[in-house]
């Protein structure tokens, strides 16, 4: 992965296990990769979506589908 998107893969951690603790610098570090206003507004969106539909699925004990299969670990190769 390219630095830019390990930083975002950083603030998509950050902001999934320490929501409170995000601060302006966040963004600005984002922006200093090259990421507009708008694709971290839409990055927040996607993340946020994701937190949320995840408890909402752990609070009703949703089960895992058995017909989807589970993703490997490890680099992934082109097809």
């Amino acid at each position: 992965m390219s630095e830019a998107d390990h930083a975002l893969c950083a603030y998509a951690v950050k902001l999934t296990l320490e929501p409170k603790q995000m601060t302006e610098t966040d963004v600005i570090t984002l922006r200093d990769f090259g990421f507009s206003d708008q694709a971290v507004h839409d990055a927040v969106q996607v993340i946020a979506y994701f937190n949320y539909i995840n408890r909402v699925a752990d609070g009703l004990g949703v089960e895992l589908e058995t017909h989807v299969r589970p993703w490997e670990k490890g680099p992934r190769t082109p097809e």
